[in-house]
């Protein structure tokens, strides 16, 4: 196996602890904690943090989503956000998903440095709210303002990441030298999986459903194909 440093980075969803002991038996490198896989991903209960928190041997990031009508958030929705924070923190999470957008699709980035505020010593995913931005590369200048925020999980602005590779080619030449990663996400599978990190260079992926049994949202994550991603993975010659 490649050492960690330079194999490339697989991020797997887990909505249960079933899920999170799978995931990091099967070769990911860390895990999204969700519920409501069906609607993007939502808040998981702080039960079910702590739990996956104390059982994981690798990083938890938890998805902070209090809604899925839209990205954009009221001053009722904000206080949820921040108090699930204060929680999430409290519980010892590495990181926080989340991402928040303004009327007119530009980052919030007022309710932003308030979550970065709230999040601490936590580093945090900039989800795919950035793909409904009315300007990634705008979105994008403005995410690279805040250091803590370590990865963008995108799909290029695009349903899926392999239709957006032009757009997830642009944003990762745009970050390579700030550390900042861009993690695609969306329509990655075991066999567009190999060819798609090898023409793009990106060092993050994010799956879900395809690594799900029989590759369905709501059935239980399939160690044998969370393997079978962690092969094809390390079969591209970086």
């Amino acid at each position: 196996m490649k050492p960690y440093q330079s194999r490339i980075h697989l991020e797997v969803i887990a909505t249960t602890l079933s899920d999170v002991r799978a995931a990091q038996d099967s070769g990911a490198d860390r895990i999204e904690l969700i519920t409501a896989i069906a609607e993007g991903g939502l808040t998981p209960s702080l039960a079910l943090v702590e739990q996956a928190v104390q059982l994981s041997t690798i990083p938890v990031r938890v998805m902070v989503r209090p809604h899925a009508r839209s990205f954009v958030y009221d001053v009722d929705d904000c206080e949820t956000i921040l108090k699930d924070i204060e929680h999430i923190r409290a519980v010892g999470a590495e990181a926080i998903v989340f991402g928040a957008l303004t009327e007119i699709g530009q980052v919030d980035e007022h309710l932003l440095k308030q979550v970065i505020a709230a999040a601490g010593e936590m580093k945090l995913t900039f989800h795919r709210a950035i793909d409904e931005a009315s300007d990634l590369m705008e979105a994008l200048a403005v995410i690279k303002r805040h250091p803590s925020i370590t990865d963008i999980l995108t799909s290029g602005g695009a349903p899926t990441a392999p239709e957006g590779i032009h757009m997830i080619e642009q944003m990762h030449f745009e970050s390579i030298e700030t550390g900042l990663h861009i993690m695609a996400g969306a329509g990655l599978t075991l066999d567009n999986i190999a060819v798609f990190t090898a023409n793009t260079k990106i060092t993050h992926v994010h799956v879900g459903s395809t690594v799900r049994q029989a590759g369905k949202a709501l059935m239980p994550l399939d160690p044998a194909r969370v393997k079978m991603m962690r092969t094809e993975l390390d079969r591209v010659i970086r």
